[in-house]
């Protein structure tokens, strides 16, 4: 059968291809991400795992009393920390699929 691949070398494959996954994986859980929001007034950072690490406020914003506004600035923060967080864990996951030639799976990446 000419032309059939090798089982042997693709369970290898599928074998380094978990093992960079899990280090790929651990290392953005290690890599972090900042986003801010109202100029600075509200920053987050987040890792590679999608948690929040820490939410930082500048103390004129809760002297200016304004609730409303102080919990939109976090929110938009917090969701463009999640959202830049996402778009380095896809980075990362297309360089090391990259020539694998994998099909395309709608919300895998």
């Amino acid at each position: 059968m000419k032309g059939m691949p090798n089982m042997g070398n693709l369970l290898k494959q599928a074998q380094q291809f978990q093992a960079k996954m899990a280090k790929l994986q651990e290392e953005l859980g290690e890599r972090t991400v900042e986003a801010s929001a109202g100029g600075g007034m509200v920053s987050v950072v987040a890792n590679g795992r999608q948690e929040i690490l820490s939410i930082q406020i500048d103390p004129e914003v809760i002297r200016a009393e304004e609730a409303d506004m102080l919990q939109d600035l976090i929110l938009a923060a917090v969701n463009d920390a999640l959202s830049r967080a996402k778009h380095m864990v896809n980075e990362e996951m297309s360089k090391l699929t990259h020539g694998l030639n994998l099909p395309q799976i709608p919300g895998l990446l």
